[in-house]
């Protein structure tokens, strides 16, 4: 049987992924707290990989470089010669010059960006039929709502810690399917719009069907049948129904 793989947009890339790590808990990137860093890293890889989503290499390399800093930085400092007045370069250099110049990439693009869009506002042409197409089709930030997808998964992984631990004494075909978990969230937008999160996964008996479920709920969002955006509650997300178009 093939294995089943859902790719959800996410971060461009491992720098991407440390910026938004440095941004979030507020860190000096200058002075990277590389044990704290990496840490982070490698339980988003963990969380990916036990979901099974697509894992980029540059993700697996970066993770490589950042426990080469982290034992590099747990190494005793050799002594150095009084008439050396240079001291051993910091491990984190490399990194931190890598980061800031993707920094500044990322800062121009988004500068470009509202060119672009302060463009597109000063020019005026009938639609075209492709016009609707596009605007029908969404990018990750109409599938996520102030959300990212990070904050999606330690989401997840609390839904999971809230599950008591059971020790399985027989094996069992599992009972789930992505197809069937995927129509029990759908019938759930019978009475409503939207419903929490934290209620759908409250509602399953086990981690295996929060797994299934999960999966089938990030296969909805690529599917464009439902969106995520911030509950009111903090560290709390609501699935929202997306509205179907009629041709």
């Amino acid at each position: 049987m093939a294995t089943y793989k859902v790719k959800v947009p996410n971060f461009e890339g491992p720098l991407d992924l440390l910026l938004f790590f440095i941004k979030r808990d507020e860190l000096d990137i200058y002075d990277i707290p590389i044990a704290h860093i990496t840490k982070e890293f490698l339980e988003y890889i963990h969380l990916m990989k036990m979901l099974d989503l697509e894992l980029a290499g540059e993700f697996i390399v970066m993770a490589s470089i950042l426990m080469q800093i982290k034992v590099r930085m747990l190494l005793p400092k050799s002594k150095i010669d009084e008439d050396d007045e240079e001291e051993a370069e910091d491990p984190r250099t490399e990194l931190v010059r890598r980061l800031l110049e993707y920094k500044r990439y990322k800062e121009v693009a988004q500068q470009m960006r509202g060119l672009e869009e302060e463009q597109r506002r000063r020019f005026f042409r009938r639609y075209f039929k492709s016009d609707v197409r596009l605007q029908e089709e969404l990018s990750e930030g109409e599938i996520l709502k102030d959300v990212t997808m990070y904050d999606l998964i330690r989401a997840f992984r609390r839904a999971l810690q809230n599950v008591p631990r059971t020790t399985p004494h027989t094996v069992e075909e599992i009972p789930y399917t992505i197809e069937e978990q995927g129509r029990i969230i759908m019938q759930k937008f019978e009475n409503r719009d939207e419903f929490s999160f934290d209620e759908l996964m409250m509602e399953l008996p086990d981690k295996v069907a929060i797994v299934v479920t999960f999966v089938a709920l990030l296969e909805l969002m690529r599917a464009q049948s439902v969106m995520i955006r911030n509950h009111t509650v903090f560290n709390s997300f609501v699935i929202v129904k997306r509205e179907t178009t009629t041709a």
